[in-house]
């Protein structure tokens, strides 16, 4: 375990002004993005994507880390064939890898789910540092509903996402801890925040029983927004208040940082919403973005696949990739977006 490294990792991905890319998703997501711009869902086409998003110039000044997949890990860039985590940390970008297996139902509880991966764990981190990833992501999901989240569920993944985490420190790899309170359902605001504090608490009760050194892990965290159906949805900054009360309740300020996911909001929203919590005063932890689809949408859609669409991509990409590094200084202006089009 190299304290020195550690430190290192985690102070550069919540380096001030960037955020980390989620580029870590699975085939099968892949392939639902892929079907949503008609284009196949290959080995090849895969690696022309995150190529694209990669080596736009100039990305490095807003994007700290990208989480990759195991594919794309070991995938090496279209032009010149070098290796994508050794591309990436010549521009100063750290490479990082997602390591669970995906969710699957939990035993004995309806609705609910607990992420697997522990197995074999061990192995696997070696192999990813000696390919170039220094951090690493599990994710465990929480759903809201009548009866749930269960302390059955919360117990689960809250002691998962600990041992994974103990497992990465120990290989010198930092990890990003991620139990996503899901948007879906018809819940309030206030309902969000009561069950991710819930999370929460039980998240930190584990990582301290299981001696992971909170300087070095980072947590990714859903913002306490009302339920994608709820009638009356919160705004700007009642999001921003709820979701920086509730961790300020919860988390240790020990942490090095919190990067958000975007969990299905929409671009703009997400932006928002993290523009309006870093702006806010006496935070104890740098606050900034890790986000997937609010910062790769308007690229997909732009490139959909074809090779002469992939400067227009990446200009795309740059402008979601600056709009999320002003939010994370709160320096964001929705006129900004307008100005870009």
């Amino acid at each position: 375990m190299d304290m020195k490294l550690l430190s290192k990792t985690a102070a550069a991905m919540v380096a001030e002004g960037k955020g980390l890319l989620a580029a870590d998703e699975s085939n099968a997501t892949c392939e639902k993005r892929f079907k949503s711009i008609g284009v196949e869902c290959t080995e090849p086409n895969r690696r022309a994507y995150r190529d694209l998003l990669f080596t736009t110039k100039g990305i490095e000044e807003y994007v700290s880390g990208v989480i990759l997949f195991d594919e794309t890990l070991r995938q090496s860039t279209v032009a010149g064939n070098e290796p994508f985590p050794s591309y990436l940390e010549k521009k100063g970008i750290v490479p990082g890898i997602k390591v669970d297996k995906g969710t699957h139902d939990l035993a004995l509880c309806p609705g609910e789910k607990i992420t697997e991966g522990l197995d074999g764990l061990r192995g696997r981190l070696a192999e990813y540092f000696k390919l170039g990833a220094r951090f690493a992501k599990w994710r465990a999901v929480i759903t809201i509903g009548p009866g749930t989240p269960t302390h059955a569920c919360l117990y689960a993944n809250a002691h998962a996402l600990a041992r994974y985490a103990a497992l990465c420190q120990e290989a010198s790899i930092v990890p990003i801890v991620e139990p996503e309170v899901l948007l879906d359902g018809d819940h309030t605001i206030e309902r969000c925040c009561e069950a991710s504090e819930a999370t929460l608490t039980a998240l930190f009760a584990a990582l301290r029983a299981h001696h992971v050194s909170l300087e070095h892990v980072v947590l990714k965290a859903s913002m306490a927004v009302s339920g994608k159906d709820c009638p009356k949805q919160a705004g700007v900054d009642r999001v921003a208040e709820e979701t920086v009360r509730c961790l300020k309740r919860t988390v240790p300020a020990a942490l090095p940082g919190i990067v958000f996911l975007s969990g299905g909001q929409s671009d703009e929203a997400a932006t928002a919403h993290l523009n309006e919590m870093a702006r806010m005063p006496g935070l104890p932890w740098p606050l900034t973005f890790s986000f997937s689809r609010a910062l790769q949408n308007p690229a997909l859609k732009t490139w959909r696949g074809a090779p002469g669409n992939v400067a227009a991509a990446q200009r795309a990409f740059y402008h979601r990739a600056r709009m999320n590094g002003l939010a994370s200084q709160g320096k964001y202006r929705s006129d900004l977006e307008k100005q870009a089009a």
